[in-house]
């Protein structure tokens, strides 16, 4: 039987609709237990940060919170599958320039508040496909994504308040959100689903017995630019409450196409980036 691998017209509308689509698609085995593999080894080479805020595991020279990656994630982010169906939501000129594994151990699985990604990410014009690959399985016990549908269609910032919380696996915060319109991302291990960058969504704490890691790849369309300037508004942001995110200094890869907006893919490889 030959595996779908490509988004169906409907998938598309919904996306477009929604701001989030889970496809009818899982990872080959294979696939997903190298992901698997990989995944704990860098929760056990990093006792020392937070599972729920392990940020570029791409990244093998460290970024944020000086974290070394590895070259199994950054092959991973290549996967041609998750590229096509990126392809055909953002376009053929494709750029990575970010990740994040989200682990949230059993019990005591930190909170991610109500939030649009691109708060804080300086990109212009803003516009990202964020794809979520469910590693253990997302459930509404291990506290999944939620999300709520159609809040991208504004194409625009909400307001964030900074909220400095323990339990809060980052310290950005949107208010007045009406959570009966929330959908619950409900993922078997190697499902995945795709969203826009504006889609607010968040999660709940994990008070279940069985840890719940996604890793959520950041792909923009190489007609935006991933704005190295100190003074950016989104890097001036992340300054403030994450200090540690170092932006201007970030490497990203053209994945795929040609890159029409004139990015920088230099910086930051190497050695000497960490």
């Amino acid at each position: 039987m030959t595996r779908k691998t490509r988004l169906s017209d409907a998938e598309i509308e919904t996306y477009h609709r929604d701001g989030l689509v889970i496809p009818d698609y899982r990872l080959p085995e294979e696939t997903l237990s190298g992901l698997k593999a990989a995944v704990d080894r860098l929760i056990a080479d990093h006792p020392n940060v937070r599972p729920e805020q392990l940020s570029g595991p791409h990244n093998p020279w460290g970024q944020s919170a000086r974290m070394i990656g590895n070259y199994d994630f950054l092959s991973f982010c290549g996967f041609s599958e998750i590229l096509d169906m990126v392809a055909q939501v953002i376009g053929p000129d494709i750029i990575l320039w970010g990740s994040m594994l989200f682990a949230k151990p059993p019990k005591e699985g930190k909170a991610v508040p109500w939030h649009q990604d691109g708060q804080y990410w300086p990109i212009s014009p803003l516009a990202t496909c964020t794809v979520r690959i469910a590693i253990d399985g997302s459930s509404v016990e291990n506290g999944c994504m939620r999300y709520i549908p159609g809040s991208h269609r504004k194409k625009t910032l909400e307001r964030h308040a900074v909220a400095d919380r323990d339990d809060y696996a980052i310290k950005q915060e949107m208010e007045e959100i009406d959570e009966a319109q929330a959908r619950d991302v409900v993922l078997a291990p190697g499902q995945i689903s795709l969203h826009d960058v504006y889609t607010v969504h968040g999660s709940n704490h994990n008070r279940s017995g069985t840890r719940r890691a996604d890793y959520a790849i950041r792909y923009m369309p190489a007609t935006s630019l991933y704005d190295r300037s100190p003074d950016h508004p989104a890097t001036a942001y992340a300054m403030k409450v994450s200090p540690t995110m170092n932006y201007p200094l970030r490497p990203i890869w053209l994945m795929r196409g040609t890159d029409r907006a004139g990015n920088d893919f230099s910086v930051g490889h190497g050695s000497h980036a960490a």
